[in-house]
């Protein structure tokens, strides 16, 4: 936006000149005393304004730099990646392919919550397009990813033990009634019924140049989450919200 701006401002500027030159404006005067002994200057204007129109040096040499930052984050994010699927390739019996995700978290304002926001899914990535991702968006505290926003600070979480215990419907309400919500992500039956299959899960913040919460990065699988929760992994989710959070979610 700012260089597509910086090049109409100078088109502008080129294209007032000529124009003032032409109609005498502000006085013939002024335009007779600038040009005197410069003839280039009507010359150099309309070459200001030929380059800046038809060539928008500034914004075509922004979409350039984006374009090798694009390539470059997306790289470092795939690089990521891969390294986690290695960490998970130590889990026994190995996992499904396509069974890791890594999902990127943008916090957003919307029309429904436009105060306090919501997550929402930018990306994800993994091995095949099965599963799909189920619709979420979170609110502060909901899920993982909620949590992760509501501390501003990584969470790491095996559900496999809550799962196999709340079964039911009941027995969800039950442990939710003498445990609280957060006992359970502040999810509910319907959600919980439905994210049950992802029993390994991590999320670390993305943050930005304030430290401030803008979004995060979560990791999932249906179980293992004794071999993914490690130095290794938890440095790479680190290392990407970082990049990511310079980038301000541009290359995701």
């Amino acid at each position: 936006m700012t260089a597509r701006l910086l090049d109409r401002s100078a088109l502008l500027l080129a294209t007032i000149g000529l124009a003032g030159k032409a109609y005498d404006v502000p006085s013939k005067q002024f335009w007779d005393t600038l040009v005197q002994g410069r003839g280039y200057v009507p010359l150099v204007l309309l070459g200001l304004a030929g380059v800046f129109g038809a060539l928008t040096p500034f914004e075509s040499h922004h979409k350039r730099s984006m374009l090798d930052r694009n390539v470059t984050s997306r790289r470092r994010i795939l690089s990521g990646f891969g390294r986690m699927l290695e960490i998970s390739s130590k889990i026994q019996p190995p996992l499904n392919t396509g069974d890791l995700a890594m999902h990127i978290w943008r916090r957003k304002r919307t029309l429904r919550h436009p105060i306090g926001g919501v997550l929402t899914r930018m990306s994800t990535y993994r091995m095949s397009t099965f599963p799909l991702n189920r619709t979420f968006t979170p609110k502060k505290g909901i899920g993982i990813v909620g949590q992760c926003w509501q501390f501003n600070k990584e969470i790491f979480f095996n559900a496999s033990p809550l799962i196999a215990m709340l079964n039911t419907e009941e027995k969800f309400d039950e442990y939710v009634q003498s445990h609280g919500a957060a006992a359970v992500m502040s999810l509910t039956w319907k959600d919980f019924s439905e994210f049950n299959h992802r029993s390994a899960l991590l999320a670390t913040p993305i943050r930005n140049g304030r430290s401030r919460f803008i979004g995060c990065i979560s990791v999932d699988a249906s179980r293992g989450f004794e071999v993914l929760h490690c130095r290794e992994l938890i440095e790479e989710m680190t290392e990407l919200g970082l990049a990511i959070g310079q980038e301000n979610f541009e290359c995701t």
